[in-house]
């Protein structure tokens, strides 16, 4: 394509625009959030310390979500330290498809928080719209179990925000945008964690 075609001017645009947009909801996120992501990175902290694991679980992109948090606590983040017990229970195709069809798709998460789930736990619950309602059914799984439960969510939190210990609810109703600030929650809540339990030399 040569250089200065309209196309590519219009594809440059919308590039930058796209950035802006993320980079917005990101500065919304900190001047909104801050304080509960804060809060949340201690009650992580103090999972850990406590002998307590992480169960993170949530649909499509809060999915992989799921699984990016349970990696860089299980694995390492920034820091060479022990593994944390972390656990998504989104990663086990057999446990996913099993459930969903003998017990039906809604309880696929709840299903699974029994099984894993001990009181000291944490179950986290990850939800663009906070209306997933296996979502929901698996925070009210993790409840009845003792765990402690904190949502990731958007929009106005949903009922998902009511219902767990402790919300982040990023100020945005874009999917796109709620969801690459998750990702930016989750480095930030890893970041503190190891910063806690293991002071000493980050990996560069």
């Amino acid at each position: 394509m040569p250089a200065g075609d309209p196309q590519e001017r219009e594809l440059a645009r919308r590039v930058r625009a796209g950035l802006d947009a993320s980079a917005e909801t990101q500065r919304a996120t900190a001047r909104a959030c801050a304080p509960a992501i804060a809060h949340a990175a201690l009650r992580l902290v103090e999972t850990f310390r406590s002998g307590g694991r992480v169960l993170a679980f949530g649909n499509g992109g809060s999915a992989a979500d799921a699984q990016h948090l349970a990696a860089e606590l299980a694995g390492r983040f920034e820091r060479e330290r022990p593994g944390l017990p972390a656990l998504a229970l989104t990663a086990n195709s057999s446990d996913l498809t099993a459930i969903g069809n003998d017990y039906g798709f809604d309880a696929v998460f709840a299903r699974l928080v029994q099984a894993h789930g001990r009181s000291g736990d944490l179950a986290v619950a990850i939800s663009t719209s906070g209306i997933s309602p296996n979502v929901l059914a698996g925070v009210e799984a993790a409840r009845d179990a003792g765990l402690s439960t904190l949502a990731l969510t958007g929009r106005d939190g949903g009922k998902l925000a009511a219902l767990a210990d402790l919300a982040i609810v990023v100020p945005s109703d874009v999917t796109a945008r709620i969801q690459e600030a998750h990702i930016a929650v989750i480095h930030l809540l890893c970041e503190i964690v190891e910063s806690a339990l293991f002071p000493g030399p980050e990996r560069r």
